[in-house]
C-alpha cells in the first residue's frame, strides 16, 4: 500500500505542471492523499486484529480453521434449539428440573422374611425363602426455583415420589409422596416447610437395595418422613469452618403404634414435637472435611388417659480425611422413639393400665465406611442397631401392648456401586438382620439384592 501511494504521488507531481488549469485543484489532491493514509491505517489495524485472533485460537489449543469453527457454532445452535423444544417450564414460567432414577431390584430373602421384599426385622415364624424382582422403588422428583421474594430471599423446593405403595404384585403399585419441601434461602438463614426425615437425623447410609424405606430402618436409622417447619441460621467461622443451627416443629405420627385393642381409640394419632440440630464443620485442604452435629427431640404421646413423653438426644457425623475414605454415622439415646420408624420396632411405650404408661427406653444408631476405589467403583460397609430396654418392653406384655416383644434388632452388611456410565449404576448388596425376641430368642434373615439404576 505504501508503494502504491508513493507512485501516485510521483505521477501527480509530474502531471501537475502539464495539465495546468485542467488539472485537479490542490485541495482535491490533498483529500486523495488523506484517504490513502486512512486506508493504510485501517489496513494495519486489520492485520493486527487477525494476528491477535490467531494467537487467541492457538492459546485455546484450537488450531481449527475458520470453516471448522463455523461448523461447530452451527452444531451448538442446533443443540440450543433442541433444548428449547424439550425444556420444562412451570405455568408461572419458573424453571423446573426433572430428576430421579429408574430402579430395578432383583432380590433373594432367606426363610424368616415374613412375606416382605425388604424385611426390617426377622420373623419369629419360619417360612419359605423367596426372591423376585421389582421396579416399585423407582423415584421421580421435581426441583424448582423461583425469583427473589421477601427481603431478597430466593424460593426453592422439591417433590419426590415413588411407587412403593400398594401390594407386592407387579400391577398394583401406587404413586406415593416421599419427601417435599418449600423454602426461602437468604445469605445466612433459611425457612423451610417440608415432609422429610426428623430434623435431628438427616443422614442415610448408601444403598440401592432399600430405597422405598430408609437403609437400616429398624436398626438404628430413625427416618419416618413427616411434615415439619424448620428455621436454619448459618455462621461462618473463617474460610474453612462454620456452624449451622436448625430448630423446628415436627409432626409425630402415632398411627402405627402397637396399642391393645381396648385402648386403641384413646390414642392421639398425631402430635407436635420440638426438634433441633447444631452442626459444626471444618474443611481440610481440597477434599478433607469433618462434620459433627448434636441434636434433640421432645414431644408427648397421649394414650389410655395418660401420656408417654418422647425425649431423644443424638449426634451424627461425617469424617473424610482424604477423598477416597469417608466415615458417616448417627447415634441416639432416649425414650418413646417408635414414631420415627414405624416399619421396624414399633414399641415406643408399654400400657400397664389406664393412666399407667411406661415409655420404652431406647438407644442405637448406625455407621458406614465408604471407600472410593476409582471414579467408577465404590464400596460401603454398614451396620446398625436398635436396642430397647427389656424391662420396659416386658411391662406391657401382659396387656398385649408389646406384641412380639423385641429386645434388640441389629443389621450389618456391605454393598458396592459400579458406574457403567455416568448415569447408570449397578449395585450388589448383602445384608443380615438379627432380631432378638424376649419370648422366642434370636432370629436372623439374609437379604441379597442386585440393582440397576438409570439416573435422570
Amino acid at each position: 500500500m505504501k508503494l502504491h501511494r508513493h507512485r501516485l504521488k510521483l505521477i501527480f507531481a509530474l502531471l501537475a505542471p502539464l495539465v495546468g488549469a485542467q488539472a485537479q485543484p490542490a485541495p482535491d489532491l490533498q483529500r486523495v492523499i488523506e484517504r490513502l493514509d486512512r486506508l493504510e491505517s485501517e489496513n494495519r489495524e486489520l492485520r493486527e486484529q487477525v494476528r491477535e485472533l490467531r494467537e487467541q485460537i492457538r492459546g485455546a489449543g484450537s488450531p481449527e480453521p475458520v470453516e471448522k469453527l463455523a461448523e461447530r457454532m452451527e452444531i451448538e445452535e442446533r443443540r440450543t434449539a433442541e433444548l428449547e423444544q424439550v425444556k420444562v417450564e412451570a405455568a408461572q414460567r419458573f424453571p423446573i428440573r426433572i430428576t430421579g432414577m429408574a430402579l430395578v431390584n432383583s432380590f433373594y430373602n432367606s426363610s424368616l422374611n415374613g412375606g416382605f421384599d425388604n424385611p426390617t426385622v426377622a420373623s419369629p415364624a419360619r417360612g419359605n425363602a423367596a426372591g423376585g424382582a421389582t421396579l416399585r422403588q423407582t423415584t421421580i422428583g421435581l426441583d424448582y426455583h423461583g425469583p427473589q421474594t421477601l427481603w431478597g430471599g430466593k424460593v426453592h423446593g422439591s417433590v419426590f415420589m415413588d411407587f412403593f405403595n400398594g401390594t407386592l404384585t407387579n400391577l398394583d403399585n401406587m404413586l406415593r409422596l416421599r419427601t417435599a419441601s418449600l423454602g426461602i434461602d437468604w445469605s445466612t438463614r433459611s425457612l423451610t416447610i417440608a415432609q422429610d426425615k426428623p430434623i435431628f437425623a438427616p443422614r442415610n447410609p448408601d444403598s440401592l437395595a432399600q430405597v422405598g424405606i430408609a437403609p437400616l430402618a429398624g436398626a438404628g436409622n430413625l427416618w419416618w418422613w413427616n411434615p415439619q417447619v424448620r428455621f436454619e441460621q448459618r455462621v461462618r467461622l473463617g474460610d474453612q469452618s462454620g456452624l449451622s443451627a436448625q430448630v423446628g416443629v415436627f409432626m409425630t405420627s402415632e398411627r402405627e403404634a402397637r396399642v391393645p385393642a381396648n385402648f386403641a381409640a384413646s390414642l392421639e394419632r398425631v402430635r407436635p414435637g420440638l426438634e433441633g440440630r447444631f452442626e459444626f464443620f471444618r474443611k481440610f485442604g481440597d477434599s478433607g472435611r469433618i462434620e459433627i452435629a448434636p441434636g434433640f427431640h421432645t414431644s408427648t404421646t397421649h394414650v389410655a388417659a395418660g401420656s408417654a413423653p418422647s425425649r431423644v438426644v443424638s449426634v451424627d457425623w461425617l469424617f473424610r480425611p482424604i477423598r477416597p475414605l469417608e466415615l458417616t454415622g448417627f447415634f441416639f439415646s432416649g425414650k418413646n422413639v417408635a414414631h420415627f420408624d414405624t416399619t421396624g420396632i414399633r414399641q415406643g411405650f408399654s400400657i400397664v393400665g389406664p393412666r399407667n404408661i411406661v415409655p420404652v427406653q431406647s438407644r442405637g444408631g448406625w455407621a458406614q465406611l465408604k471407600l472410593i476405589a476409582t471414579d467408577r467403583l465404590s464400596f460401603h460397609l454398614l451396620a446398625g442397631q436398635h436396642d430397647d430396654r427389656d424391662s420396659d418392653v416386658r411391662a406391657g406384655l401382659g396387656a398385649g401392648g408389646a406384641a412380639g416383644g423385641i429386645g434388640k434388632n441389629q443389621a450389618y452388611g456391605a454393598n458396592l456401586f459400579y458406574k457403567l456410565a455416568p448415569n447408570v449404576i449397578v449395585s450388589f448388596e448383602t445384608l443380615q438382620t438379627r432380631t432378638t425376641y424376649l419370648l422366642f430368642g434370636k432370629r436372623l434373615i439374609n437379604h441379597y439384592d442386585l440393582a440397576f439404576a438409570y439416573l435422570f
